[in-house]
């Protein structure tokens, strides 16, 4: 089993950043995709950015395209995402997720093996 735990979510205005975490316990993920995914009020789950097992291939949503950045640190079992300029459509909860050894272009909620509980980004305007 692993345990996924999101932070640094938080209130920023909008041009603002802010530094998603989501540390990974309860066995390695060396070889899980990982990714996020946000949740606005009263809209679906959409994907946000995906990152290989490995960590050479990245792939983003448009909308997030030259703002955020995906990464990871696999010695420390955990998830990045920094998000730059952001904006008021950027409110969301935001979730990080697992999914064993998936394409990033495929890192979809089907393939998911593993779900943060979520941190809630709210960017004003």
């Amino acid at each position: 089993q692993v345990q996924l735990v999101e932070s640094g979510g938080g209130l920023v205005q909008a041009g603002g950043s802010l530094e998603l975490s989501c540390a990974a316990s309860g066995r390695t993920i060396s070889r899980y995709a990982m990714g996020w995914f946000r949740r606005a009020p009263g809209k679906e789950r959409e994907f946000v950015a995906a990152i290989s097992w490995i960590g050479e291939s990245t792939y983003y949503t448009d909308s997030v395209k030259g703002r955020f950045t995906i990464s990871r640190d696999t010695a420390k079992n955990t998830l990045y995402l920094q998000m730059n300029n952001l904006k008021p459509d950027d409110t969301a909860v935001y979730y990080c997720a697992a999914a064993y050894q998936a394409p990033p272009r495929l890192f979809t909620p089907h393939n998911c093996d593993y779900w943060g509980q979520g941190t809630q980004v709210t960017v004003s305007s």
